[in-house]
């Protein structure tokens, strides 16, 4: 039996509906008064490839994910696709993947979408905004306005305690409390 669009968003409504009136009420890692930074100068060719996550705040669609990796490649139209994957159940578990696209909304702000057959509603793209990246794009600091995200990433598992040192810098200066940073296992 195949499954139509129409009854897909149907069923999946109601449940964006609920996720968008429960995040109003869930509380951010960042005092949103305190202007946000962004790295105005991303150069997303350089920008695209592998990364590993070093660091998260914590979120729900991560929940038990070790191993994580971001990879980003050209699409037509200037888009981005986003294939996201981490272990679950410890860094020898099974594999989740979970496949978006980006779009480029200001310089160094862009907006990720992992339902496309739903990519028409505006609440169904998060902001996805580079805070930072360091002159050889080895380590990256993504956050949102809200505060409700923010990630540590970095092209190989591991950085060094001044490359982390620093990302904390870029965190707090955009209003994080890195209090709940919580650092993400790799092999």
């Amino acid at each position: 039996m195949k499954i139509k669009p129409a009854f897909c968003t149907l069923v999946a409504l109601p449940f964006a509906l609920i996720t968008l009136a429960t995040e109003g009420r869930t509380e951010g890692f960042r005092d949103e008064n305190v202007p946000m930074q962004v790295e105005e100068e991303l150069d997303l060719s350089r920008y695209l490839g592998r990364w590993y996550e070093i660091a998260r705040f914590p979120n729900n669609f991560e929940i038990g994910c070790e191993g994580v990796t971001a990879e980003y490649s050209a699409l037509p139209e200037g888009r981005i696709k986003v294939v996201n994957s981490c272990h679950k159940a410890g860094l020898e578990g099974p594999v989740d993947r979970a496949e978006g696209v980006a779009r480029v909304v200001a310089p160094g702000k862009l907006e990720v979408n992992f339902a496309s057959w739903l990519s028409l509603l505006p609440f169904t793209w998060g902001d996805y905004w580079v805070l930072d990246v360091d002159a050889n794009y080895e380590v990256a600091v993504i956050g949102t306005p809200k505060g409700k995200q923010g990630w540590i990433l970095a092209r190989s598992p591991q950085i060094s305690a001044e490359q982390l040192t620093e990302a904390h810098s870029v965190l707090r200066r955009n209003g994080y409390d890195i209090g709940a940073l919580e650092m993400v296992p790799q092999n």
